[in-house]
């Protein structure tokens, strides 16, 4: 009966009417209604969406990566090196006659492949770690984060060097020295928020009704993590991105001939005095795309903070 009345209120008043009800009357109603009153605060932010924009554009451009680009971004043409910028050759060529626009074009491929990597493997690792560490405590803590105590005592991208030259060149392997520098920050606010989380009335309540501890931590304490974790990895991605750079940069993350933008920065600065398209595009990608990340992930945080909302 109340699921048939909530029907024809939406019918009735319409969907935005609906989602603004005061009292949801269905669970589905509720989680579609914090949706939508959570996107309604993220528009506020003009910045958070125009760095959505540029995402959503990079995910688009990467996907339609061949249809986009004119030509292919291996495809050397000795007769037409180093041309500045034109209607024929967008950004221009390099100094094997390859056309800059589709290199920039196709190596967003790569930077989404590493971002999306390096967040699948230190946003779980950091999560696990911190919400075990802050549930247990004792020496169980002591360990974990002295150990997240050393990876945060280097800097990241010394860090990734050190990794790299151990595993060697390749992206694979920058992908993995990059995740191993991205968890210990997503493990320090995971335990953070478990310290507040165990000490809650309905954590309590659960651990006396019998729930193991292992439950408790992947059923009940992981899950009000993901929301600060969720915001943390997004602002971290500007970092990786560069990380993942200056990686390419120093000849150890993805090899020749992919267009990778920190690779292309590398050749480019041989030229760069005067053909200053060699290193002005893909320079300009990453600042661009690094400084999206870090728009969207403010409005992020506004959205999944609850101090905020």
């Amino acid at each position: 009966m109340t699921t048939g009345t909530g029907i024809k209120a939406k019918r009735g008043g319409g969907l935005r009417a609906w989602l603004m009800a005061e009292v949801a009357e269905t669970v589905m109603q509720a989680r579609l209604q914090r949706a939508y009153l959570g996107w309604l605060r993220f528009v506020e932010n003009p910045l958070a969406v125009i760095g959505l924009t540029i995402i959503l554009a990079l995910i688009l451009i990467a996907v339609f990566a061949p249809l986009i680009a004119p030509t292919s971004p291996s495809a050397q043409n000795l007769d037409i090196r180093l041309l500045p910028p034109s209607a024929e050759h967008w950004f221009g060529t390099d100094e094997l006659g390859r056309d800059t626009f589709s290199r920039v074009v196709h190596g967003s491929r790569i930077t989404l492949y590493i971002v999306l990597l390096v967040a699948l493997i230190a946003a779980p690792v950091g999560l696990v770690v911190g919400t075990i560490s802050g549930y247990f405590g004792g020496w169980i803590d002591t360990i974990l984060m002295r150990l997240t105590d050393i990876f945060l005592s280097f800097p990241s991208l010394i860090l990734a060097l050190a990794f790299v030259a151990a595993l060697g060149p390749g992206i694979e392997n920058a992908i993995i020295a990059i995740s191993l520098t991205a968890w210990p920050p997503i493990a320090r606010l995971a335990r953070a928020e478990t310290l507040t989380v165990r000490s809650s009335d309905y954590i309590s309540a659960i651990e006396i009704q019998g729930a193991s501890a292992w439950r408790v931590i992947f059923r009940h304490v992981a899950p009000m993590c993901v929301s600060s974790v969720v915001v943390r990895i997004t602002l971290n991605m500007a970092g990786i991105i560069l990380t993942a750079a200056g990686l390419g940069f120093l000849g150890l993350g993805a090899q020749p001939p992919s267009p990778e933008w920190g690779a292309m920065l590398s050749t480019g600065r041989l030229y760069m005095f005067e053909q200053w398209w060699l290193t002005t595009m893909p320079g300009l990608a990453i600042l661009i795309v690094s400084l999206a990340f870090n728009l969207f992930g403010d409005g992020l945080r506004d959205v999944l903070d609850p101090r905020e909302q």
